[in-house]
């Protein structure tokens, strides 16, 4: 795409003034039929991601029920809360809601407090495997489940991260912020499962999640007040 149809985005932490004229500059992205276009591969790419969460979820589920894994259930019902940013982000883009600014801004709130349901459910299953010093069995379906996940996922976000800030959409950025999380989650469970399965080490998975919970959150503040970056 041109380059004057990318919305100026901030860096991650910048200040901010910088955050300020960063939306200043996503606000003034021209809506001909270039963006438009963009618009509509946005869509596309969640409609994409719905259909693979809805995919995942199940998957996990499944998995979860036949090696007791909590970690794996919490995966999977992560999926479900992960698709709600995804159906968003094909509302936001469906009919006149494409050129509304209104719609935008109700977007990226209801994108930003998927973050805030993600962060406690992540938190709480993490903190309640440790109590319980919970040992899944190996669960090779997981495994393969989370390495499916760890390279959809990253193309996923970092192309809506692209186009959130080639159309100046803080909402499709923070999907795509979404999809990144996913990731971090799938090496999580990853890493717990081969860890559990290998060295015994079955409380690895439950303490990244929780780094990961609070990855969510400050996600989420950031969404919610416009400050998804573009980097």
């Amino acid at each position: 795409m041109d380059s004057t149809h990318r919305a100026s985005y901030p860096s991650c932490g910048g200040t901010g003034q910088e955050r300020d004229s960063g939306r200043a500059a996503a606000a003034a992205v021209p809506r001909d039929a270039g963006w438009q276009h963009t618009a509509r591969r946005a869509r596309l790419l969640s409609w994409l991601s719905l259909a693979y969460m809805a995919a995942e979820g199940t998957i996990a589920i499944i998995a979860a029920v036949i090696a007791g894994s909590v970690a794996l259930l919490g995966f999977g019902l992560d999926s479900a809360i992960e698709g709600l940013a995804s159906v968003i982000i094909v509302w936001r883009f469906t009919g006149t809601r494409t050129l509304s600014e209104t719609a935008e801004g109700r977007a990226q709130k209801a994108v930003a407090v998927t973050f805030f349901l993600l962060a406690p459910y992540i938190a709480y299953d993490a903190i309640t495997t440790l109590i319980a010093r919970d040992r899944a069995e190996t669960s090779w379906l997981g495994i393969g489940l989370a390495v499916a996940s760890l390279i959809v996922m990253p193309v996923l976000g970092v192309a809506k991260r692209r186009l959130g800030a080639w159309l100046g959409s803080g909402s499709t950025a923070g999907e795509g912020t979404q999809n990144l999380l996913c990731a971090y989650l799938a090496a999580a469970v990853l890493a717990g499962l081969l860890a559990n399965t290998l060295l015994g080490w079955w409380w690895l998975d439950p303490v990244v999640a929780v780094g990961i919970a609070g990855l969510a959150v400050r996600e989420g503040i950031e969404a919610w007040h416009g400050e998804e970056c573009g980097c």
